[in-house]
């Protein structure tokens, strides 16, 4: 069965980072492509830039590899962006494919908090990417907690998202931690300024 990555966030911005490790675990599993799915109000986080930016920023981001998707099923969705309702409605749509549903190692420590994390793991491979400061080995399986994972290393890449909107506000340089498309698309729009 071919495989399909489903790679979710807040891509508050997108970076290089997210791009290199969607390549990876495209790479490293056989995956047919990787889909982004930018959220439209993650549970976890607060202060976050519209859905609209976020959404144009990682088309841009993803336009030149044909291998990687974008998805708004949770922007037409509205209200809070849950993984078990994105996971049952690209089941609905790709009977044809198996799910791996990509994760930082960061957020498998939160996995109890989320909505129905029981049936997240019934719909879908969850495929844990490694993150700097976090180590795991790659694995066919693993448990934790009760869950089965698919851990796989991949390239680290010390990018964070908090750090790219504090140079902006700063004025410092942010190019290269974003593709140009999108540093472009930050200065024009003026994103995260303060």
């Amino acid at each position: 069965m071919r495989g399909l990555g489903l790679f979710g966030g807040t891509f508050n911005p997108i970076h290089s980072g997210h791009l290199i490790v969607a390549e990876d675990a495209r790479e490293l599993l056989c995956l047919e492509k990787i889909i982004f799915i930018p959220s439209y109000i993650p549970p976890h986080k607060k202060q976050i830039t519209s859905s609209k930016h976020r959404y144009r920023m990682v088309g841009l981001a993803i336009k030149n590899n044909p291998n990687f998707e974008i998805s708004d099923i949770e922007l037409k969705r509205k209200g809070r962006s849950y993984t078990v309702d994105t996971l049952r409605e690209f089941k609905k749509r790709y009977t044809d494919f198996e799910l791996y549903f990509l994760m930082g190692v960061d957020q498998l420590l939160e996995i109890e908090t989320w909505k129905t994390p029981d049936e997240v793991f019934r719909l879908c491979k969850v495929v844990v990417l490694s993150r700097p400061g976090y180590e795991i080995k790659n694995s066919r399986t693993t448990r934790m907690g009760g869950y089965d994972l698919m851990p796989i290393e991949v390239t680290l890449v010390d990018i964070s998202s908090t750090e790219i909107k504090k140079r902006v506000a700063d004025g410092r340089s942010f190019r290269y931690l974003v593709p140009q498309d999108v540093e472009e698309y930050i200065r024009k729009n003026r994103l995260y300024v303060k």
